[in-house]
């Protein structure tokens, strides 16, 4: 079969992926209202738990990941040694390099450039938050990266696959090592535990869906069934941001400029990362349409897992999971900024 055979139908980035930023900050600005409206609602919610999971945002969190668990397929996997160079570099990049360098520059900026304008105890919360999302790659925007790059979709397929096996194994092990060594306490239970509800099960329950719809309808149903769940994952993104949003209320309002101050490692890091493997890939040669997809998926965060620990580790109101909620505001900006200069370097690759 040729790729276009067996790789996933994708479509130019529609209007909600565009200005996925806008629809965060709106609903942004929902939480911080409504967190001061209702606030007993928000401390309702709050107290629905159990074993330190929240109820309502994991049921959201759910809706997120879901869907984009079912376009995983690891039948790929199959294919991994057609083009091994760019695998290895996105492996590298996302699990060797990633992970450290977001956790430096969160010690550089809370602990030292910013320290006289975060209270200790918050720096070492939003740290915490960056390396959650600096050590979670990308799982489902990387589809829309590579179509607006003209990526090889196979090949991105088979990359997506192979990062998710590897972070059902790596994510847990890396994260705990990090908040480790930066002296956060690492409540081990609860990080397997949010690893296993929004990573293998979700993984687990695309697999089993994709299974049934593949033999019912090919790829095509495959496709049907996305589009038709996609508004619950849309739903469920911008809830969870009212929520959160909804908490840190008091703290955004009190210091505006914290957003910013998140922001800064988080940008310098992505252009970063893009650098480093951009360019690899332009070092060992790689066309540009395998270039392109190893570039973004080594750059990109799956934001969602990221939330989702952060409000099981450190709680809905914590600073770690605004820090990961701002990823969100950035990831889409400066994406499609580096979606055009890749575009407009695809000259410097072999024809």
């Amino acid at each position: 079969m040729t790729a276009s055979e067996t790789a996933p139908a994708t479509s130019p980035i529609g209007s909600f992926e565009k200005w996925l930023s806008l629809w965060v900050a709106l609903a942004l600005g929902a939480g911080l209202a409504l967190g001061s409206l209702v606030p007993g609602l928000f401390q309702l919610l709050a107290a629905a738990e159990v074993a330190r999971v929240n109820l309502v945002i994991a049921v959201l969190i759910w809706a997120m990941v879901y869907p984009m668990m079912v376009g995983v397929d690891f039948g790929a996997l199959g294919q991994i040694g057609d083009r091994p160079k760019g695998l290895v570099v996105t492996l590298v990049v996302n699990w060797l390099i990633k992970p450290f360098t977001m956790a430096g520059l969160g010690v550089l900026f809370f602990h030292y450039v910013f320290a006289g304008l975060i209270p200790p105890e918050d720096a070492q919360a939003y740290l915490a938050g960056v390396i959650l999302l600096g050590a979670a790659p990308c799982t489902a925007m990387v589809f829309v990266w590579s179509e607006l790059t003209r990526g090889d979709p196979t090949y991105t397929l088979v990359q997506v696959s192979l990062n998710d096996v590897v972070m059902i194994f790596a994510y847990a092990p890396i994260v705990a090592v990090l908040l480790g060594v930066t002296d956060i306490p690492v409540p081990w239970e609860t990080l397997l535990l949010s690893v296993g509800l929004y990573v293998v099960i979700p993984l687990a329950a695309g697999m089993l869906t994709r299974q049934a719809l593949v033999r019912r309808g090919g790829e095509a149903a495959v496709e049907a069934f996305k589009a038709r769940v996609k508004p619950g994952s849309v739903i469920g993104l911008l809830l969870t941001v009212v929520l959160l949003f909804g908490f840190q209320g008091h703290v955004i309002l009190d210091r505006p400029l914290v957003i910013a101050m998140i922001a800064v490692p988080l940008l310098i890091q992505t252009y970063g990362i893009f650098v480093i493997a951009y360019g690899a890939a332009i070092a060992w040669k790689l066309p540009f349409n395998v270039a392109a997809p190893c570039a973004m998926i080594a750059t990109s965060n799956f934001f969602e897992l990221s939330v989702a620990v952060a409000i099981s580790l450190f709680g809905l109101g914590s600073g770690a999971a605004l820090a990961t909620v701002v990823g969100v505001l950035v990831e889409v900006p400066v994406m499609l900024s580096l979606v055009a200069v890749a575009n407009r370097t695809r000259h410097w690759f072999p024809g």
